[in-house]
């Protein structure tokens, strides 16, 4: 009769060794993403090559060195690097869980005395559970475990792509703005000497005060466009600093390098039989080239793989993927548990002062254990229900997440497109604004148009060239936005750290990181680069 125990004891060892199934579904990916179809393959395979290094296409030295200094400083890089770490070490708890569970030594002594004699009690033990993972429960764990890591390591490649496209929006801010000033400078030149020409004409009685009072009053209002310059310089300056993670003076010294627009007044002005006049042709009134130009090409065919691959688009799926095997480990707690338990300790219970003796009690256990939650009463059903709801709920947001980006590519490019034709067109209304002011500024003078003529083809003219500078901004910033809606940008981080050295040293100085925060350790995945 010995033998069936035993018997039964090694067909569920070995059972119990043979491995885990696992239960629930499996992850296949998700399929059919909503993109456009004319977006989808087009014979030639795109890289990210195109897109990885984007802002370089601006050819503009002082965006490259402020995109540099934001990917080693910004603190929100620095955070999603953090939140990695934090990650990898929720892994490691996942994967412990397929081992013994529990692992106990523990220890006890005491003494007491009854009737004029002492007893002494003293005990060390040492406790193994092991809940085997035969219904793939724990594999079910690491597996989501596993999806949030790289869901982490997706974050901080989205945070990466929306950094660096908000510092080169900004920067195209400062330049635009510098840029509209400049114009503006301009302009203020040919009011001045309006105003002058009309205050003269005044004290020589030639014309009324009105026309004076006029020329001063558009004067006046074009010099107060010039603080709302300097606060937008202001503005963009210091969102460049916060983004770098520095103090505002310092950013002062990257941008001061940019190519300055040199003006002088004879530029853009002349005389005519003692007549002010503008040089016309796009080469004298649209001249000043601050904001940076990107060598871009709106045309080009949308590569649906680059877009499927966008930082935030990965974050969707491997939280899908991740309450996914959430699904299984529930399924499991349907199906009974079996572990092996072992004890192996020594007691000792003895009198007259003597701890240890030779009828101490050395006892040994061990063997197998289940435990099956028969009368669960729906709980486990409905936890399973509420893992499927909620995995389904990904999928959901994931395909949000597609047409979000086809929405923001779309975006980027037609308004590249029409902004360009905008932009055609208003050079042609620079070009014909100009002529009008020189006609109208010989007319004047021979007492064939009255003075309001006059003051608006200037008004007009430096409205359409302020025009035009925004136009130049909206042009870049069409392009930053296309890159980051392709999630351009996340690229330059492969093969590179995502935890500063000084800040594992200190990490390592105040905690047991055992080989966590190894340089190998701590940058991308292999199976994500």
């Amino acid at each position: 009769m010995k033998r069936v125990p035993r018997l039964g004891l090694s067909v569920l060892t070995i059972l119990m060794l043979s491995g885990c199934a696992k239960l629930g579904p499996d992850f296949t990916g998700i399929g059919n993403p909503p993109i456009p179809a004319k977006w989808k393959k087009h014979g030639e395979k795109k890289s990210d090559s195109t897109i990885e290094k984007w802002w370089q296409t601006f050819n503009d030295p002082t965006l490259n060195t402020l995109v540099n200094k934001t990917y080693a400083q910004n603190l929100d890089i620095k955070s999603a690097g953090l939140r990695i770490v934090q990650a990898r070490a929720a892994l490691g708890i996942s994967e412990g869980l397929a081992f013994p569970q529990v692992q106990t030594l523990s220890g006890a002594a005491s003494a007491s005395r009854a009737n004029d004699t002492s007893f002494g009690t003293a005990g060390v033990n040492f406790d193994m559970g092991w809940e085997m993972d035969i219904w793939g429960k724990y594999a079910r764990g690491i597996e989501s475990s596993q999806a949030n890591l790289y869901a982490t390591v997706a974050s901080y490649n989205d945070i990466m792509v929306s950094v660096i496209a908000e510092v080169a929006r900004n920067y195209i801010n400062y330049r635009t703005a510098e840029e509209r000033m400049a114009y503006a400078l301009r302009n203020i030149t040919i009011q001045e000497r309006v105003a002058q020409m009309t205050e003269v004409q005044f004290n020589s009685g030639n014309v009324s005060e009105l026309d004076m009072q006029q020329a001063r009053s558009q004067l006046y209002a074009t010099r107060s466009t010039l603080p709302v310059f300097e606060l937008s310089k202001v503005k963009a300056r210091n969102a460049i600093a916060v983004l770098m993670g520095v103090n505002p003076e310092q950013v002062n010294s990257i941008l001061k390098y940019s190519n300055k627009h040199k003006d002088s007044v004879n530029q853009y002005l002349s005389s005519s039989k003692g007549t002010i006049q503008v040089k016309e042709g796009d080469r004298n009134t649209l001249n000043i080239s601050i904001i940076p130009k990107a060598q871009f090409n709106a045309y080009h065919k949308i590569d649906a793989e680059l877009l499927t691959r966008r930082p935030d688009i990965k974050v969707a799926e491997y939280v899908a993927q991740s309450n996914n095997a959430l699904i299984g480990a529930t399924v499991a707690e349907l199906y009974p548990s079996f572990s092996l338990f072992g004890n192996i300790g020594i007691n000792s219970n003895s009198a007259s002062g003597s701890w240890i003796s030779a009828g101490d009690a050395i006892g040994v256990s061990v063997g197998p254990a289940f435990s099956w939650n028969i009368f669960q009463y729906g709980r486990i059903k409905n936890q399973i229900r509420l893992r499927d709801a909620a995995f389904e709920e990904s999928l959901v947001n994931y395909n949000k997440k597609v047409l979000s980006a086809v929405s923001e590519v779309s975006n980027a490019l037609n308004g590249y497109r029409f902004t360009k034709e905008q932009q055609k067109e208003n050079k042609k209304s620079v070009s014909a604004t100009a002529r009008a002011f020189n006609l109208s500024m010989i007319q004047y003078n021979d007492g064939l148009v009255s003075y309001q003529r006059l003051l608006s083809t200037v008004e007009t003219l430096t409205r359409q060239q302020d025009q035009y500078a925004q136009i130049k901004g909206n042009l870049a910033t069409n392009v930053i936005a296309l890159y980051k809606a392709l999630g351009g940008g996340w690229q330059m981080s492969q093969g590179k750290a995502y935890l500063s050295v000084e800040t594992a040293e200190k990490m390592k100085g105040r905690t047991d990181w055992d080989h966590y925060l190894d340089p190998e350790m701590t940058r991308l995945p292999k199976e994500m680069q």
